[in-house]
């Protein structure tokens, strides 16, 4: 797998909740860090997606913003 994205991020599914439409997968790249990607309910299935499967999120983006309080 080649990707363009310079954010790749190693991690296991963690949860999966469906909806009608898309589906909310949890996934702990790290000891009680967690990432949540919103993906449709079709991709999941395709992926065949469970708790315990190792995954990749590829995180692209322009631009990141920061912010302070």
């Amino acid at each position: 797998m080649k990707l363009s994205a310079r954010n790749l991020l190693k991690g296991k599914v963690k949860a999966i909740h469906d909806g009608a439409v898309n589906t909310e997968v949890i996934l702990e790249i790290a000891e009680g860090v967690e990432i949540v990607s919103v993906i449709t309910r079709r991709s999941a299935e395709e992926l065949e997606l469970a708790p315990g499967k190792e995954v990749y999120a590829a995180i692209k983006a322009s631009n990141v913003l920061l912010a302070v309080d």
